[in-house]
């Protein structure tokens, strides 16, 4: 996209993302209710995957349910593949092998030819990212006719094809979590960054705009760099991870410090497409042992340090308590207005 504006306050931008609908904090919603189960619960909501201990052994369940609607209506076989990319990431960011998924298909009236259309483009998208992954549908169900009676469905909801992943993590010890550990550990990210801001949060959430393409899926990419993941968790070398979706690289900085209440600092993020891009197939880790990353064949970069009590790069620093207040703003000022 060759006339994306440029970020004028990339500090500003970042909170107004953080308290925006898709992005703030569920932690209203699921702490309303019991989220132990049966006192086997390893990770909570809040993190890349739900963890569960099998009781009565070692080994855990790992869950997460992904969508993100609006790149399936700007490219329905691209957004079917990221649906199913994005459960596999984030069960790999906790150190688990994803397994099977199951679906449940949220569409509009199917007799209208458009969303007949976008049914098909991400059900072959949806197809080709299972094969690619090894990871089946197992299960699933179907939502259609989602409209009003308006003429032309001018209410419709965008093509929805939620995914729930399920995989298992054989020592519940080695688990992954994503908030910062020690100060002075570097930060990577591992996965190539280009950039791209179609269909991005940040475009429409700074500029009032949702056009362009969505990111491109690459699912060969999407599978090595999980393996990877998974490899480093399992070996001990990373002591946090998550992987990078909505909002791009800085939000999920971001979230790893809220998670921690860590700051960090971070080098050559200093524009929109770097800080907001929503590439695939990128995850963020942790580690003392920068000589081991370096030396990996993967796509990695050194980005930052973990440091301080604030999210800080080239020309901005915003405090953990100002992104958390805006984080927690949304469900709060809804639900108590």
């Amino acid at each position: 996209m060759g006339d994306v504006p440029a970020s004028t306050d990339i500090g500003a931008d970042l909170l107004k993302l953080m308290a925006s609908p898709d992005l703030a904090s569920r932690a209203w919603i699921w702490q309303q209710y019991d989220s132990q189960v049966g006192g086997d619960t390893a990770q909570l909501s809040g993190g890349d995957a739900a963890v569960v201990r099998i009781h009565g052994t070692n080994r855990a369940l790992a869950m997460s349910t992904d969508c993100t609607p609006r790149y399936c209506y700007a490219d329905p076989y691209e957004g079917g593949k990221q649906a199913v990319a994005e459960t596999y990431r984030n069960i790999s960011a906790v150190g688990a092998t994803p397994l099977a998924i199951t679906n449940c298909l949220n569409f509009a009236n199917p007799q209208r030819p458009e969303i007949m259309a976008q049914i098909v483009g991400c059900l072959e998208g949806m197809g080709d990212a299972c094969r690619a992954l090894d990871y089946p549908i197992v299960s699933g169900n179907v939502s259609l006719y989602n409209e009003s009676k308006a003429t032309g469905g001018g209410s419709a909801i965008l093509p929805t094809p939620a995914i729930g992943g399920v995989g298992v993590l054989e020592d519940v010890g080695k688990m992954a979590t994503i908030g910062f550990k020690t100060d002075g550990n570097g930060i990577f990210v591992i996965g190539h960054n280009n950039g791209h801001l179609g269909q991005s949060l940040w475009l429409r959430e700074l500029h009032g705009r949702e056009d362009g393409a969505p990111p491109p899926v690459d699912l060969a990419k999407e599978r090595a760099h999980a393996e990877y993941v998974r490899q480093l968790i399992q070996d001990g070398t990373v002591n946090a991870v998550h992987d990078v979706a909505d909002g791009g690289l800085l939000v999920a900085l971001t979230e790893m410090a809220l998670a921690s209440g860590r700051g960090c600092v971070l080098t050559d993020i200093d524009d929109a497409a770097t800080a907001f891009g929503e590439d695939q197939a990128r995850f963020i880790v942790t580690t003392a042992h920068a000589d081991l990353m370096q030396a990996a064949g993967m796509p990695i970069r050194r980005i930052g340090t973990v440091s301080g009590h604030a999210v800080t790069g080239r020309g901005f620093s915003v405090a953990i308590t100002d992104l958390r207040a805006a984080h927690d703003s949304f469900f709060k000022d809804w639900m108590e207005s």
